[in-house]
């Protein structure tokens, strides 16, 4: 019998995962493997229970992911006897459809975008956290924040957020980190488009913009920068597991 090659491919490709980010890293994870054929398409993914302990995390967690996966069209998943979760690699949307035919030059481009905006935002948080605020751009923040917060549809909510990481941004008082800014949420919006709302993940976003405005409101640069790649790193984890 001739051993399958990619048999021992899942114990070195899947890590364990963070723990305050283990939504967004298994989905990225899971995503990974199934694109790079560590789990081929047709093929059934092993049991949640495994997979939970390959990746270290409860199995409320990689449940989370696995939704996300089916609501990307990824997966597909089947009750029962005989049933199990398929390895589909099908986007649903419109715009996923799309994303997936984008060219590999574009594609590099969204990549570099997630890379810079790394640089980018974090240094931007810290910057306005340097800055000695007035009362006015203090409540300015807190309304860009509560605007992102309470947003419903998914279109409303998507322009508060890219609003919030422009005010803050601006609070830098720095033209040039505005127009960087500016640039990454522009490319950002387009991935995040080719992707579904998640909950889990509005919910974890809501929770670091959170921190970030509480940093650079207590005048605290390290930790307004800390909080923001935090923020920054979940969203790249989510856009390269689900764009590709």
């Amino acid at each position: 019998m001739t051993a399958d090659p990619a048999a021992g491919l899942p114990e070195a490709v899947l890590r364990p995962v963070r723990g305050h980010h283990a939504f967004e890293a298994c989905v990225e994870q899971l995503a990974t493997a199934m694109r790079l054929g560590v789990y081929p398409l047709g093929s059934v993914l092993p049991p949640e229970r495994e997979l939970a302990a390959r990746l270290q995390v409860s199995r409320a967690t990689l449940r989370e992911a696995m939704a996300a996966l089916r609501q990307a069209g990824l997966v597909e998943t089947t009750r029962g006897r005989g049933g199990g979760t398929v390895v589909t690699l099908k986007p649903r949307s419109p715009s996923a459809r799309a994303a997936a035919r984008v060219s590999p030059e574009r594609r590099a481009d969204w990549l570099d975008s997630l890379d810079f905006r790394r640089v980018i935002e974090p240094g931007a948080a810290a910057l306005a956290a340097s800055l000695p605020l007035s009362e006015p751009a203090r409540a300015q923040l807190q309304l860009a924040l509560d605007d992102v917060t309470t947003a419903r549809r998914p279109a409303d909510h998507r322009q508060a957020d890219s609003r919030f990481h422009l005010t803050i941004a601006t609070l830098s008082a720095s033209p040039r980190m505005v127009e960087a800014v500016t640039s990454v949420q522009s490319a950002l919006h387009e991935m995040l488009l080719a992707i579904p709302v998640l909950e889990t993940n509005i919910a974890h976003s809501d929770r670091q913009h959170a921190a970030v405005v509480r940093a650079i409101l207590a005048g605290r640069p390290e930790r307004a920068r800390a909080a923001m790649e935090e923020h920054c790193d979940d969203t790249a984890a989510l856009l390269r597991g689900l764009v590709g």
